[in-house]
C-alpha cells in the first residue's frame, strides 16, 4: 500500500521541484504535460482510505493516459469509463474487464457494438444508461447483462454550470421514473446498480448542495429495493483547490457526510472520483518567448495555448502559476497567453507572479485533470509531449507530436 505519511492533502505548485521542472523543460523541451505517478497513487489510497467500507472506481475521462491508468491499478483501484475508447484503454492497461463499469450518455452505435460485445465475453461488464432508449438498443443487440440505472437528482453541483450534471436533462432518468424503470429493466437484464453524479470541482464548502442529492439517490435506492441491488454509486465530483487560497476538501467530513445522506443501505456504496485522484499530480510547463508592455498590463507570451490547456478558455478555469526559473524574483502583475488567435488564449491575467523575462519557464498548475484529455490541434499545433515521473524515473508516457501527426488523415 502506498505509504501517506509525507504525502499532503493537496500538493501546490509550491511544492514541485522547480530545479527537476527546470530539468525536465531542458530535456523535453515545451510546452510539457508532467504526469506524477506516486502522486496518482498517494490520491486513490488516501480517498480510498477516507471510504474504507466503499468501493472506489476511478473516472478514467479525467485523464486516460496508460501510465495512470496502470498507477491507479496498481493502488488497487477499478475504472469508470464514459466512452468505448476508454473501456479499450484500460483494458490495455491491464484492467480486468469484468470490473469495469460503462456509463453510457446518448452513446454512439459504435460504443453500444462494443460494450455488448464486451459484455457477452466478459459477463461481470456493468453497463451504466441513463435513457430507454440505451436499454432498448442494448436489447437490440442482444445484451442481457449488468445494468445500472443513472438517476437525474434534480440537484447539480460543482464549480461550473456545465459541469453540474445532476440538474442537467441530458443526464440521467428523470427521478420519478426510476421505479418504472427499475421494473422494466429486470425484465431482460440483471439490475445490479443505481447511479447518479451531481456535478464536479465539489469542495468542503459545497458538501451541503452535494448531500442533498445524494440523500435522493440513497432514498431512490430503497424504493426500487436496495436489498436487491448490488451496489449504490454516487458518483465523483470530489475536487481540488485550484487557487492558492483555497483550502483542500475535508475527507473525514466527507465521508461523514456523505454516508448520513445517502443512510442505511444494503447495498454497497460506490464513488468514482477522477479530478481528485489526478488534479494536483500533472503541471505544464511552458517557455516565455515575448514580453510586451501595454497600456493596461505587462503582456507575457508563451509558447503553451489553449491546444494545450483550454480549461481557462473553456470554464474561465484558475491555473496556479509559478516562475520555475526565478521564483525568488519580485513579483509583477501581468497578462499571460499562448500563440492562438483569438483573445481566449490567455491564462492569467494582472496575476502576479515572480517577473518573467524572455526564456523563463513557466509552470501552469494542476493539469493533470482535463488538461491532456481536452488538447486540441487548433492552429495545427502538434499536442505536447508528457513525461511520467514514477518510483523515482521519468519516462516518456506520449511523444510530442509531429506536424505529420496532424495531417496523417487527410487524402
Amino acid at each position: 500500500m502506498t505509504d501517506l505519511t509525507d504525502s499532503p492533502a493537496v500538493r501546490r505548485l509550491t511544492d514541485w521541484d522547480t530545479e527537476r521542472l527546470e530539468s525536465l523543460a531542458d530535456e523535453y523541451d515545451t510546452p510539457l504535460y508532467v504526469m506524477d505517478c506516486d502522486r496518482v497513487k498517494e490520491n486513490y489510497t488516501r480517498f480510498s482510505a477516507a471510504f474504507p467500507d466503499a468501493h472506489v472506481m476511478y473516472a478514467a475521462k479525467a485523464h486516460t493516459g496508460k501510465a495512470v491508468l496502470e498507477a491507479v491499478l496498481e493502488a488497487g483501484g477499478t475504472i469508470e469509463c464514459a466512452a468505448w475508447g476508454e473501456l479499450q484503454r484500460s483494458i490495455d492497461a491491464g484492467a480486468d474487464p469484468n470490473e469495469l463499469q460503462y456509463t453510457a450518455v446518448n452513446p454512439p452505435a459504435h460504443d453500444l457494438d462494443y460494450a455488448a460485445e464486451l459484455g457477452a465475453e466478459n459477463p461481470g461488464l456493468t453497463i451504466t444508461i441513463g435513457a430507454l432508449d440505451t436499454l432498448e438498443r442494448l436489447k437490440e443487440r442482444g445484451y442481457d447483462g449488468r445494468i445500472a440505472i443513472r438517476i437525474n437528482p434534480g440537484i447539480g453541483t460543482g464549480h461550473h454550470e456545465k459541469v453540474a450534471t445532476g440538474a442537467d436533462a441530458k443526464f440521467g432518468i428523470p427521478y420519478e421514473r426510476v421505479p418504472d424503470m427499475a421494473d422494466r429493466v429486470r425484465e431482460d437484464f440483471e439490475l445490479v446498480g443505481i447511479h447518479a453524479h451531481a456535478g464536479s470541482g465539489v469542495l468542503t464548502d459545497d458538501l451541503e448542495d452535494h448531500c442533498r442529492a445524494i440523500e435522493r439517490v440513497g432514498d431512490m435506492a430503497r424504493r426500487v429495493g436496495d436489498d436487491e441491488l448490488e451496489f449504490v454509486d454516487i458518483g465523483g465530483g470530489y475536487g481540488v483547490p485550484y487557487r492558492e487560497d483555497e483550502q483542500p476538501l475535508d475527507l473525514a467530513k466527507t465521508s461523514d457526510m456523505v454516508r448520513d445522506a445517502v443512510g442505511d443501505l444494503e447495498a454497497q456504496l460506490k464513488l468514482e472520483p477522477g479530478r481528485y485522484i489526478v488534479a494536483d499530480a500533472g503541471l505544464i510547463l511552458t517557455t516565455v518567448n515575448t514580453i510586451k508592455e501595454a497600456p493596461d498590463t505587462t503582456v507575457v507570451g508563451v509558447d503553451a495555448s489553449l491546444s494545450t490547456l483550454i480549461r481557462p478558455a473553456m470554464f474561465g478555469s484558475y491555473h496556479p502559476m509559478l516562475n520555475v526559473s526565478a521564483p525568488e524574483r519580485d513579483p509583477l502583475e501581468v497578462t499571460v497567453g499562448g500563440p492562438v488567435c483569438t483573445s481566449a488564449d490567455v491564462f492569467a491575467h494582472d496575476r502576479p507572479i515572480a517577473e518573467p523575462e524572455r526564456d523563463d519557464i513557466l509552470a501552469i498548475g494542476n493539469a493533470g485533470s482535463y488538461g491532456y484529455e481536452l488538447a486540441n490541434q487548433f492552429h495545427s499545433q502538434p499536442k505536447p509531449a508528457e513525461v511520467v515521473l514514477e518510483d523515482g524515473e521519468t519516462r516518456i508516457g506520449r511523444r510530442r507530436e509531429t506536424l505529420e501527426d496532424v495531417t496523417r488523415l487527410e487524402q
